[in-house]
């Protein structure tokens, strides 16, 4: 069985995805973990930024095939969604990143659509392949992958079902860069560490938010303007505020609130 390692170090929250033995299959169990997971680090001001990855050399084998018929069997949960780790992770306020490093199948890689950033390995295996289980893509699937890749491509994938390669999700828009298996996790980790330390706390929240709410809610671009005004009239003359271009003029790190 799947479980989930979590790990806080400065500031960056790690969720590891570990279950060797299944490829860190996923599981309904491990879905409400990382749900609550989710909500707890989103909770502490001491976590910056999240990085999901999993225990090489996959990041989620998707649902446990292995158990053949009974994969897909009629669920006895009267509570079952296909979209099982609530919130989301684009309903946080907290940026997080997906580092990929190893196979993405069926909900491995449709959870993974739900990071603000993703890097991919190298020579893994990609696919969202439901229909050629006899179901259907999962975890908003539908909602997010047309989002980063465009309806044309996204029907491609969702209808087929077929392998894709790191490079062409890069080519595509899925994901931000490729890198070899053995690089993702520790360029997610420098990234997360660059925003823990260098970008103002709130103004990332207030960003994502504004990023994904406008999507989400289908803003016109005048209710964006006004959104953005509203988040400077918040942020401006702040401590942070002053602090950001104080510690650019004298070339150090910024000292955010909360950090002394």
């Amino acid at each position: 069985m799947t479980e989930l390692l979590a790990d806080v170090a400065e500031g960056v929250a790690t969720l590891t995805l570990h279950g060797p033995a299944t490829r860190n299959a996923f599981t309904a169990e491990l879905g409400r973990e990382l749900g609550a997971a989710y909500r707890r680090l989103d909770e502490d001001p001491g976590v910056r930024v999240i990085v999901l990855t999993g225990t090489a050399p996959a990041f989620c084998s998707g649902a446990q095939i292995s158990m053949g018929a009974e994969t897909f069997a009629a669920p006895d949960n009267p509570d079952f969604s296909a979209s099982p780790v609530q919130p989301a992770a684009f309903e946080l306020s907290t940026p997080v990143i997906a580092a990929v490093n190893g196979h993405a199948i069926g909900i491995g890689m449709t959870l993974a659509l739900h990071a603000d950033i993703r890097i991919l390995a190298e020579g893994a295996r990609y696919a969202i392949p439901q229909v050629r289980f006899g179901v259907a893509p999962d975890a908003m699937a539908h909602w997010t992958l047309p989002r980063l890749v465009g309806t044309a491509v996204a029907a491609e994938l969702l209808l087929t079902g077929a392998n894709f390669s790191a490079r062409r999700a890069v080519e595509t828009g899925l994901a931000n860069r490729c890198l070899p298996a053995d690089e993702v996790l520790g360029a997610a980790l420098e990234l997360a560490r660059d925003i823990a330390i260098n970008v103002a706390p709130e103004s990332a929240a207030l960003t994502k938010r504004l990023l994904w709410d406008a999507q989400m809610t289908g803003m016109t671009p005048v209710e964006v303007a006004t959104r953005e005004t509203a988040d400077h009239l918040r942020l401006m003359g702040s401590r942070d505020a002053t602090e950001g271009p104080r510690a650019f003029m004298e070339d150090r790190t910024p000292r955010w609130r909360d950090q002394g």
